[in-house]
C-alpha cells in the first residue's frame, strides 16, 4: 500500500477538533508552569479589565493574559520592561492559532527588578510633587495624642509605648495593620486616611501626630511601604506623619513623602515628645529668673517712687497761690457786676434810640430785596431741575423705547404661538357657535312667540284700548278722573287725546255676545305697560 492510501484511510479531523485536542494535549502535558521572562507588549488593562501582553527573552516570546479577577489580587501589578517569575496554567487560543500562558501569579525576578521597579515609581511620583519639601509639614512640639499605624503584636508598638512612657506619657492610638503580604498596603492606606478621617472634637479624638511603623527587613519584607497607594496616602494626610520603617539602612518610598523620617521606630518616638524631666528643669530655671527680674523691677520703682515723694511740694505750698487768687476775685465781683449792667444799659438805651420807623421801613425793603433775589434764585433751581428731569426723563424714553423694541419682539414670537393656538381654537370655537346659534335661534324664536302672545298690544288688537292721564300713567279706574281731565288713548294702531266729561255713567252688568253660549268676565284692568321694544 502507497503512502497516499494511508493518507487517504487517516480519520479527518475539523479544525476546532483539531484545536481542542492540541488544547487538550498542552494542558495535560503542562497544567501549571513557572515562567520567567520580560514583559513586552504591555499597554495597561484592557477596557474589559483584562491584561494582555508577552513575555520574552533572548531567543523566544510566550503570548500571556491576566484575567480581570487575577489581576485585581495581585500584590504585584506588571509593568513594561519589567524581568518577572509568572505562574499559571499554559494553554491555547484556538482564535488564532497560538499557545498562551494565564497567569495566575506575579512575582519580581530577584533584587534588581524591584530596585528598578522602585526606582521608576520614585520618579514618577517626584515628577507630580508628593517628595517636594514645600509640602512638608513641621511636627507639633508636645502632641496631646499620637496615632501609630503598625502591627499590634510586633516589638515595635512595644518600643514605642517604652520610649514614650520614658521621656512624656501621651494618649496612643493604635491602628493594627499588616505590615508586610497580601493587602497589606491596603492596609496601612486605610489607616493614615482613617486617622486623617477622624472629627476634631468627636468621641475618638484625632491625633497630632501619625507614626507609621515597622521593624526591618528585606526589601521583599518592606514592599508594601513602596507600594503607590500607600505613598499618595501619607502625602495627603493633612496630620503630621514620622515615617519608621526598617533600620537606619532601609528606604522606602513612604520615607520621601512623610514629613520626617526616623531610622528606627525607637527615634519615632523621641521626635514625637520631648523629654519632660529636661522640660521641668528649663521651666524651673526660667521661674527662677522671672522672680529674679520682678524683684529687680519692684525695687526699681519703689526707688523711683520714693524720689518723686520727696521733690513734691506739701499742700499748702500747692494752694497758696489759688487762694490768693480766689479772694481777689471775690473782692471784686461786686463791683463788675454793677460796671457790667451799667454797660448793657447805655447799650440797650443806643439801640432804642436808633429803632425808627424809617429804620424798620429800611429793614422791610431789605427783607423784600432778599425775598426777591430768593425767588429768582429759586426759579433757576427750578429750571434747572426741570432741564435735569428732561433729560432723566429723555434717556429714561431711549431706555423705555429700547425695551419696548425687545418686548415686542418678544411678544411678536409669542402673538405668532398664540395665533396658531388660537386658530386652532377658533376653528372649534367656531364649529361651538355655530351649534349653540343654532340652539339659541330656536330658542328666541320659541320666546318671541311667547312674548307675542304674553304681550299687552296682542289685547289691543282684540279690540281693548289703554287710557293714559297727562303724566302718562295708566288710568286704572274712572274715579281717577275729574271733569275737563286731559288724557290719552292707545288703540293697537295709535294714540288719540281725549277730555274727560262730569258725566259717569252707570255701571251695568256685563252682557254676553250674542251668538256665543259661554261668558266672559269683564276684563280686569291691567297696570300700566311697559314698552318691551324688540329683543333684536
Amino acid at each position: 500500500m502507497t503512502s497516499t492510501e494511508g493518507l487517504i484511510n487517516a480519520p479527518e479531523f475539523t479544525v476546532s477538533e483539531l484545536s481542542a485536542a492540541l488544547k487538550r494535549t498542552v494542558e495535560d502535558a503542562y497544567g501549571h508552569v513557572r515562567v520567567r521572562g520580560e514583559i513586552s507588549g504591555f499597554r495597561g488593562p484592557h477596557s474589559s479589565g483584562h491584561c494582555y501582553f508577552a513575555l520574552k527573552d533572548e531567543s523566544a516570546r510566550i503570548e500571556a493574559v491576566i484575567w480581570k479577577s487575577a489581576h485585581y489580587r495581585m500584590h504585584f501589578k506588571p509593568q513594561e520592561g519589567l524581568e518577572v517569575i509568572a505562574t499559571g496554567r499554559l494553554t491555547t487560543y484556538p482564535g488564532s492559532s497560538k499557545y498562551q500562558i494565564v497567569i495566575e501569579a506575579l512575582e519580581p525576578a530577584g533584587i534588581g527588578a524591584l530596585m528598578a521597579l522602585m526606582e521608576e515609581r520614585k520618579k514618577k511620583l517626584a515628577a507630580e510633587g508628593l517628595f517636594d519639601a514645600a509640602r512638608k509639614r513641621p511636627l507639633p512640639w508636645l502632641p496631646q495624642v499620637i496615632g501609630v499605624v503598625t502591627s499590634p503584636t510586633g516589638a515595635v508598638i512595644r518600643d514605642i509605648l517604652h520610649r514614650l512612657e520614658d521621656r512624656f506619657p501621651r494618649r496612643v492610638l493604635v491602628w493594627p495593620v499588616k505590615v508586610q503580604g497580601d493587602g497589606s498596603a491596603e492596609q496601612v492606606a486605610s489607616a493614615i486616611r482613617g486617622f486623617n478621617a477622624l472629627p476634631v472634637g468627636g468621641k475618638i479624638p484625632r491625633p497630632d501626630v501619625l507614626i507609621v511603623a515597622r521593624g526591618g527587613g528585606s526589601l521583599e519584607d518592606l514592599w508594601s511601604f513602596n507600594e503607590e497607594i500607600v505613598v499618595r496616602a501619607a502625602a495627603e494626610s493633612t496630620i503630621p506623619l514620622i515615617s519608621a520603617v526598617g533600620h537606619e539602612t532601609d528606604i522606602t518610598l513612604i520615607d520621601f513623602a512623610a514629613d520626617k523620617r526616623a531610622p528606627t521606630p525607637t527615634a519615632a518616638a523621641e521626635m514625637a515628645v520631648p523629654v519632660r524631666s529636661e522640660l521641668v528643669a528649663e521651666v524651673e530655671s526660667l521661674a527662677r529668673r522671672v522672680f529674679v527680674c520682678w524683684q529687680r523691677g519692684q525695687e526699681s520703682r519703689r526707688n523711683e517712687l520714693r524720689a518723686a515723694a520727696r521733690a513734691l511740694p506739701g499742700a499748702s505750698e500747692v494752694l497758696a497761690i489759688p487762694r490768693q487768687r480766689l479772694d481777689a476775685a471775690t473782692s471784686a465781683l461786686p463791683r463788675g457786676l454793677k460796671a457790667n449792667t451799667h454797660a448793657h444799659f447805655r447799650r440797650f438805651a443806643a439801640l432804642s434810640a436808633r429803632l425808627t420807623l424809617p429804620v424798620l421801613h429800611g429793614q422791610v425793603a431789605q427783607g423784600r430785596h432778599h425775598l426777591l433775589v430768593s425767588g429768582e434764585r429759586l426759579t433757576h433751581s427750578v429750571r434747572s431741575l426741570l432741564r435735569n428731569r428732561r433729560d432723566r426723563y429723555l434717556g429714561l424714553e431711549a431706555r423705555l423705547k429700547a425695551s419696548k423694541l425687545a418686548n415686542a419682539q418678544a411678544q411678536r414670537q409669542t402673538i405668532a404661538r398664540e395665533r396658531e393656538r388660537t386658530l386652532r381654537l377658533s376653528e372649534r370655537a367656531q364649529r361651538a357657535l355655530q351649534t349653540a346659534f343654532r340652539r339659541l335661534e330656536a330658542r328666541v324664536e320659541h320666546n318671541g312667540q311667547l312674548l307675542s302672545a304674553l304681550s299687552y298690544r296682542s289685547v289691543l288688537a282684540r279690540g281693548f284700548a289703554l287710557v293714559r292721564d297727562e303724566a302718562d300713567r295708566a288710568v286704572h279706574t274712572a274715579a281717577s278722573l275729574t271733569p275737563g281731565s286731559r288724557m290719552s288713548i292707545e288703540f293697537s294702531d295709535g294714540r288719540v287725546a281725549a277730555t274727560a266729561d262730569g258725566e259717569r255713567p252707570a255701571a251695568e252688568p256685563a252682557q254676553p255676545k250674542p251668538g256665543r253660549s259661554d261668558t266672559k268676565p269683564a276684563p280686569r284692568r291691567l297696570p300700566k305697560p311697559v314698552d318691551q321694544g324688540s329683543l333684536f
